[in-house]
């Protein structure tokens, strides 16, 4: 009793004097070297439109300016500023979205502002500085919120301290909102918070946190929300003491790499109103005591390894918003009843997982294959089913479901058939996916308001209607894979300036390409192989200054080379195989290069000539560059899209494979045309090249010894030329080589012996009567060895049998092209081939063999 005596003392005391000394009541204007600290604040920075990204941003500090003729200047009446009523100090800043670009130190005329509570700089762009140590200036600051200002480095302590709960005897008020989300250069931990801490919200996501996060966070038992998705927390299973936190309505600890089982603990945290575990290792069933959540209104286990079956218990959650649990091992018959009270549904994703959906109809007493519960949903924004097992027809009742809010709807890669509306009814849709069904009948139209429409792999017939034109908007077309016929529409060149993605690639479509690409495009892929066209290429699309792939493949174009295209910036790929270009590829004007260009294959055409390849490629596009990461082509807006780059490439006669291209792949092939005279000496100095084929031209000379220098090369074609003199030794030193074919040449001397060189078969030498030794039958007169580069770690003489063994099953290991092509061989059947490589396998074991019982 005589406690709460006390505390009750302590709240009037408190409640009635503050904790500050001033009696002032009233004060009209704000104090002058708080007005004057605000100025000099601005001062500091410039405004950039740019420097933030958020809906409404606008320069709050533009209104901030010294009061003229001598009066007071008030800044209590600035935008972004709060002043005490009573005291005049200002206690707020809430300059977020503000277009601020500029660093904040540490002696910033920010930090004189003493009294300030709460500190909104959010969405600006602060220049990669750090967050600065005089930040404990601040005592009374209950709010913080610093997220997507591009900080960086490490977290001053400073913060921690703030952190820290102070009692009522120093009246410092202690912080209860912390937010440095989205400033992925942020370096920090989270100290260990005790009981009486009265932090509330807690925002770390997308930054570099880092440390034991259950630990941390187990005492916060007043948190309600916390976000510490996209971080570096420790590894493991999902922590269970955050089970212990039961004031939670909001968590996310997606992508931390968290595994195992969702603990039975987290059953306390009834409040949740928004779950999710995301992009994690979570596996087991999906529990069903989540049924107890009442107030969820937003789950995400999306990116797992979940299993079983989706709980009946999802019935009760009147108040799910948003499901997402795409892309785990769900399987099982998801039912009608578990979904048809979920009426306030607005986003449904069960995407990528082997799900059958089944509700018996009481009237037909039939199996439905399409998910029936949608068809009482009239509020729906985002529908993704794709990669499930739908089969049969799109039912009737479906385009008449969400027709307002509808705006995304995925149904991919599934089995579904049938014939679909020419137009479809959902007004404000943004993302149309049919891709890879079995649909037919004329090309559906989707609104105009239409960002991403994808119906690729079908069998769409017909020609495209000019309706499709009035998509102003359209950011990505993919209808390759399709029986498109007719002519592709003038309009394409020009009907929206915002589309980065046009794909229409195995069709039948005929005529000529659209004359009238606009300076205004954001073209970056432009894929119009496998089809019918014909005529020159259109001049304009030189005005594509953001085109980054290019693929004209297998059609009839007839012209000559486009050195016109040098003046494309980010031209990485260009295509042209089996077409009727043709003529000399002579020098640029102006000595152009294409700065970028990284992959040509021009092959199967009527080009005649040298090719020189300093007319065409930049030494420093041709470097070596990242190995790990693809060609893309992003497309955001509702969510976030890539589309990576495919591309083929011929290494034998027939024998051809598809890969995703790398940013670091570089390839020139010019194969089965004319050219002429010796090989160009500085294609050598390419070191990114990792493909070359010059097979079936008239290449005469010797073959360059720089392309030992090519160190990354994985495929060598260089057969069916006129090719003459020694094959050089320094090949040897292409350690990543998987394909060589210098057949049907004019070469002589012996063959160099090396880690790769070693492990080609007959087929790569044959049709060259002067060359000798191993695979080949003829043995060289010479009593010198075939040249051969020496191993690197020799221990003892009678070794070296193992050692070059080790290096022969290691050839068939390396890289990514041989896998390829021997999984090619195998899928084709070509079993003669096959069986030549076995063979000359156990041909070099037996060899070995005998050589080390000579030695002994």
């Amino acid at each position: 009793m005589m406690g709460l005596s006390h505390c009750l003392l302590l709240f009037f005391i408190f409640f009635f004097k503050g904790c500050n000394t001033s009696t002032a009541h009233e004060l009209s204007y704000c104090h002058d070297e708080e007005s004057s600290a605000l100025l000099q604040f601005k001062q500091t920075f410039t405004i950039n439109a740019s420097a933030s990204g958020l809906e409404g941003a606008y320069p709050k500090v533009l209104s901030w300016k010294q009061a003229q003729g001598g009066n007071n200047t008030n800044c209590c009446t600035w935008d972004g500023v709060e002043c005490d009523e009573h005291t005049g100090h200002v206690i707020g800043l809430d300059l977020r979205s503000s277009c601020l670009y500029g660093s904040i130190h540490s002696n910033s005329s920010l930090f004189r502002l003493v009294h300030l509570q709460r500190l909104n700089l959010a969405d600006n762009h602060f220049n990669y500085s750090q967050i600065p140590t005089s930040i404990r200036n601040f005592p009374r600051l209950t709010h913080l919120d610093l997220s997507r200002s591009v900080f960086s480095g490490r977290v001053p302590s400073e913060v921690s301290q703030l952190l820290e709960f102070s009692s009522y005897k120093t009246c410092k008020i202690s912080i209860s909102e912390i937010l440095v989300r989205d400033n992925q250069d942020l370096i920090g931990y989270l100290p260990e918070f005790n009981k009486s801490s009265p932090l509330i919200t807690l925002d770390v996501h997308g930054t570099r946190f880092s440390g034991n996060l259950a630990f941390s966070i187990r005492n916060l038992g007043s948190l309600k929300q916390l976000d510490v998705a996209a971080c570096n927390f420790s590894a493991g299973l999902v922590p269970s003491s955050l089970g212990n936190l039961r004031e939670l309505t909001y968590l996310d600890i997606s992508a931390n790499q968290f595994g195992g089982p969702v603990p039975d603990s987290f059953a306390n945290l009834t409040k949740l109103s928004v779950f999710r575990i995301s992009t994690s290792l979570l596996t087991g069933p999906i529990p069903s005591w989540l049924g107890n959540f009442s107030e969820l209104e937003y789950l995400d286990f999306g990116y797992n390894r979940l299993g079983g079956s989706i709980p009946a218990s999802f019935s009760n959650l009147t108040n799910l918003q948003i499901l997402y649990l795409q892309s785990n091992n769900l399987s099982g018959i998801v039912e009608f009843q578990k979904f048809q009270n979920l009426q306030n549904l607005k986003q449904l994703d069960l995407s990528n997982n082997p799900l059958e959906f089944f509700s018996e109809s009481t009237a037909m007493n039939a199996t439905m294959q399409f998910p029936y519960f949608l068809r009482y949903q009239k509020h729906l924004e985002r529908l993704m089913l794709g990669g499930n097992k739908i089969h049969g027809q799109v039912p009737k009742w479906m385009w008449n479901m969400s027709t307002e809010s509808l705006i995304q709807l995925d149904i991919s890669y599934n089995f579904l058939s049938g014939q679909l509306p020419v137009f479809f009814p959902w007004v404000n849709q943004l993302h149309l996916t049919l891709a890879s069904n079995m649909f037919h009948g004329p090309l559906p139209i989707p609104a105009s308001s239409t960002l991403v429409y994808e119906a690729h792999t079908n069998k769409f017939t017909g020609k495209l209607s000019p309706v499709i034109c009035n998509m102003s908007s359209l950011l990505a077309l993919e209808l390759s894979n399709n029986n498109l016929s007719g002519m592709i529409p003038q309009c394409f060149g020009n009907f929206s300036d915002p589309l980065k993605l046009l794909v229409l690639g195995n069709n039948s479509f005929h005529g000529t390409l659209p004359q009238t690409f606009t300076n205004k495009s954001n073209l970056r892929r432009f894929d119009v192989s496998f089809n019918q066209l014909q005529g020159q290429l259109p001049r304009s699309l030189a005005n594509c200054l953001m085109l980054e792939t290019l693929i004209l493949s297998n059609n009839y174009f007839n012209d000559v080379f486009p050195s016109w295209m040098v003046t494309l910036p980010e031209l990485k790929v260009l295509a042209m195989r089996h077409n009727a270009f043709q003529g000399l590829i002579g020098k640029p004007e102006n000595n152009q290069q294409f700065p970028k260009l990284r992959i040509l294959d021009i092959s199967y055409n009527n080009f005649s000539g040298k090719f020189v390849a300093e007319y065409i490629f930049s030494e420093y596009a041709m470097r070596s560059v990242n190995q790990s990461t693809y060609l893309t082509v992003d497309v955001n807006f509702i969510t976030y899209l890539s589309y990576a780059s495919t591309f083929t490439i011929t290494i034998k006669d027939g024998d051809r494979y598809y890969i995703r291209i790398y940013e670091a792949f570089a390839v020139i092939d010019i194969s089965s045309n004319k050219f002429e005279g010796k090989v160009d000496e500085s294609i050598g100095s390419l070191k990114g090249l990792w493909s070359l084929n010059f097979s079936n031209n008239l290449l005469s000379g010797r073959i360059p010894s720089s392309f030992g220098n090519s160190t990354n090369l994985e495929v060598l074609d260089l057969s069916n030329n006129k090719l003459s003199g020694e094959i050089p030794k320094q090949l040897a030193q292409l350690t990543f080589l998987a394909e060589f074919n210098v057949s049907h040449n004019n070469l002589t001397g012996p063959i160099p012996r090396g880690p790769q060189l070693n492990t080609f078969s007959i087929n790569s030498y044959k049709g060259n009567p002067g060359l000798c030794g191993d695979p080949l039958p003829k043995i060289c007169q010479s009593s010198k060895a075939p040249p051969q580069l020496p191993p690197s770690n020799t221990e003892e003489n009678d070794s070296g049998g193992e050692f070059e063994w080790a290096f022969v099953l290691a050839g068939y290991g390396s890289g990514f092209v041989v896998g390829v092509v021997l999984a090619d061989l195998a899928i084709t059947r070509r079993r003669e081939f096959f069986l030549e490589i076995v063979g000359t396998l156990i041909r070099l074991m037996e060899r070995i063999t005998s050589w080390k019982g000579f030695g002994r």
